[in-house]
């Protein structure tokens, strides 16, 4: 393999996975939140939760992350297709939609993404929540979609070995490939009946996130060359949706000019009559 590529690999995931152990220590939310986060920007239209090429993620900001090889199993690859990720997001105070495009030389039954968010207030490893060094383990649910099924799957985990699927199903997914770029978009409702289970999004609140990509293309054997745990892979990010336009700055100011205002109309009253006396 191309040791100046490798180098380069190793330096994106070295550099992600610092910036997520600071993350889960909570030694720089503020630099990481502001920085790194995907902005679900709050939209009055109908989201395009079924349509990858719609018009309305133009107005979406794109946030760009680095993807490096799956390495916390013993059966991992060296080497994976896809670099980086450009994610969107958009939300209309009840659904949130995800747009997720990156490059794939080619289209196959097997190419597949996922988004992963922690569950609850405990602190979790991106690796389905696997325990780790200063990580003690937490929930994650993870959703899930590929390219033959062309869906989406609520999932769960804590930990390698646990993944599966949700008894509920809540989250939608369509991909479509065109010009050797994937573009997917996942969707589910802001909140569930599953807080257990589910990531839950409240307005405002940054929300740890991360993704998953697997290239489904065979080798000369037929055998997949990503799958399962060989996969490329992001560290812990932000997300964050746009909180409703809080307004109570102009009633306030409003307030202030009403009691000027009658301020000045009382202290001219009483001029005049100091002047008439």
């Amino acid at each position: 393999m191309n040791p100046v590529k490798l180098t380069a690999q190793w330096s994106a995931y070295v550099k992600g996975v610092l910036i997520a152990a600071l993350i889960v220590g909570g030694g720089t939310d503020g630099l990481a939140q502001e920085s790194v986060a995907v902005r679900a920007s709050l939209v009055s239209g109908a989201l395009p939760v079924d349509d990858p090429n719609a018009a309305a993620w133009n107005s979406a900001a794109p946030a760009v992350f680095p993807m490096s090889p799956q390495v916390h199993w013993p059966d991992r690859i060296q080497e994976v297709t896809v670099q980086d990720l450009t994610v969107r997001a958009l939300h209309d105070g009840t659904q949130v939609a995800f747009l997720l495009e990156y490059d794939d030389p080619t289209e196959d039954p097997d190419d597949a993404a996922a988004i992963e968010f922690m569950v609850g207030d405990k602190k979790a490893h991106f690796a389905h929540g696997q325990p780790m060094l200063l990580v003690d383990g937490g929930p994650v649910n993870i959703w899930f979609w590929k390219h033959k099924d062309n869906k989406g799957v609520d999932m769960w985990a804590k930990g390698f070995g646990t993944l599966r699927p949700h008894s509920h199903q809540d989250v939608t997914a369509k991909g479509e490939y065109a010009n050797g770029k994937w573009r997917v978009v996942f969707s589910r409702s802001l909140v569930t009946e599953h807080p257990d289970e589910d990531m839950q999004v409240t307005p405002g609140e940054f929300i740890n996130i991360a993704f998953a990509v697997w290239d489904g293309r065979k080798d000369a054997t037929g055998q997949l060359i990503e799958k399962g745990s060989q996969k490329a892979v992001s560290s812990w990010w932000y997300f964050r949706a746009e909180p409703p336009p809080d307004y109570s700055g102009y009633l306030y100011a409003g307030v202030a000019a009403v009691l000027a205002l009658g301020f000045q109309f009382v202290l001219i009253r009483k001029l005049k009559e100091g002047q008439s006396a």
